[in-house]
């Protein structure tokens, strides 16, 4: 039970501050230059968007998660189980920033799936 929270902990934490910082960036726009000003104040507009907030403590609380199942488990279970964030984020893409995905994408999320399920057999 401590295995299936800490892992969804780490992929939907995760995969969530990625969606709510993408969704944040979307508001705020891209710098029009790379002058340095221009960068400090597209830094400044995303700042003060609360998306931008909740993002960083969602990625926040996956950071600790992946640490915690790090020092529990060989990095060559955790990392490939983490991939179900690729999952995570095709799939919240589409549902909560109305991304369009191509179905060669959906493709490799589904390879990638049938990858992690292949490593949560192998578990011994």
């Amino acid at each position: 039970m401590r295995d299936l929270i800490l892992f969804t902990m780490i992929v939907v934490a995760g995969t969530g501050g990625e969606l709510c910082v993408s969704r944040a960036m979307k508001s705020v726009g891209e710098p029009t230059s790379f002058h340095p000003a221009e960068i400090v104040k597209v830094v400044l507009r995303a700042l003060r968007q609360p998306w931008m907030w909740a993002g960083i403590s969602m990625m926040a609380l996956a950071f600790f998660a992946l640490l915690g199942a790090l020092s529990l488990y060989n990095v060559s279970f955790v990392v490939p189980v983490t991939a179900l964030s690729y999952v995570a984020g095709a799939l919240g893409g589409v549902v909560f920033l109305h991304e369009r995905v191509s179905s060669r994408r959906w493709i490799g999320v589904l390879l990638v799936a049938i990858g992690v399920t292949l490593v949560l057999f192998g578990k011994s």
